[in-house]
């Protein structure tokens, strides 16, 4: 099994829908390929971002497979997975079988069983994904650091995503997983907005993150990550201020605002990504205005420079 090699930015990008209410392959691709030309260090295609739980069975292998096609080997593709088990099973395999070089599982939902059941569930989609598994924390999953280790044992799993953000859990996980499993064991910050905790979790030893923002301002997402790889401290600062930190205040207003204005944010610029699907919903006017200032202020900051 071929390890992941993940850097730099890692980008998550939305699924488009068309007129017809389905994929719009040709959207997606063209996503892809813009947020590519700002050099991510992965993509992860059909996930949280992606509006994965939304998404059929074919819907999830289409975006699979033309996320693949347009990365073409540059980067790593990793593909969402989760759910009920034959459904995360049937993802697994179909992610693999269109190319990707990861799944990032996500924990079932509802039906929570003790941890040699969580493990269980771990190994299946592993056994038939057959490519690198990356566990995602977040909701009703809050793992233990003996859990952690628990999980990490299992053969194909390579890395655990974190959306909860409790550091001082996060840094027991860290410490008791690189104890027992090694220093090769993946850690990632995986809340919303997560540049605004990036220099937190660096802390801890946390250096890879997820990037929403990515999706509608990679020129910004870019600039920030490189600030923070090169110890630009008052550009960090500048841009948490005047941008990730209101952001997060615009994100907080409204459950699935992660989701509807990260979306909104790429028809903001210009690219017709559709609406989201139900449950999500549309951002109300005054918070499109909002995002739309937000976004004006942090691509100033970066051109500032």
């Amino acid at each position: 099994m071929s390890p992941l090699r993940l850097g730099g930015v890692l980008f998550f990008p939305v699924t488009p829908f068309g007129p017809d209410g389905g994929v719009a392959v040709d959207v997606l691709a063209e996503h892809v390929r813009a947020g590519m030309a700002h050099g991510p260090g992965g993509v992860f295609v059909a996930c949280g971002t992606g509006e994965f739980p939304s998404l059929s069975t074919e819907e999830h292998r289409l975006a699979v497979r033309t996320a693949v096609a347009e990365v073409n080997g540059r980067v790593p593709v990793v593909a969402g997975a989760g759910g009920p088990l034959g459904a995360a099973l049937r993802q697994a395999k179909q992610a693999a079988a269109a190319g990707a070089d990861g799944v990032l599982l996500l924990p079932p939902y509802l039906s929570q069983g003790p941890v040699p059941g969580l493990r269980d569930y771990v190994r299946a989609v592993a056994e038939a994904a057959g490519i690198p598994v990356i566990l995602y924390q977040r909701g009703g999953l809050a793992l233990d650091p003996a859990a952690a280790v628990e999980l990490a044992r299992v053969p194909g799993v390579v890395g655990l995503k974190d959306g909860i953000g409790d550091i001082d859990r996060m840094a027991r996980i860290v410490c008791a997983v690189r104890r027992e499993i090694g220093p090769g064991f993946a850690f990632f910050n995986g809340l919303p907005t997560a540049e605004l905790t990036a220099p937190a979790y660096r802390g801890i030893g946390v250096d890879l993150y997820s990037s929403a923002a990515f999706c509608f301002v990679p020129e910004v997402a870019a600039a920030f990550r490189g600030a923070l790889d090169s110890g630009d401290d008052d550009l960090v600062r500048r841009l948490t201020d005047e941008f990730y930190a209101p952001l997060v205040e615009l994100r907080s207003a409204v459950p699935g605002y992660a989701v509807s204005l990260v979306k909104a944010g790429v028809r903001l610029g210009g690219l017709d990504a559709g609406p989201v699907r139900p449950p999500l919903a549309e951002p109300a006017p005054e918070h499109l205005q909002e995002l739309s200032r937000l976004i004006k202020a942090g691509r100033a900051l970066v051109g500032a420079r």
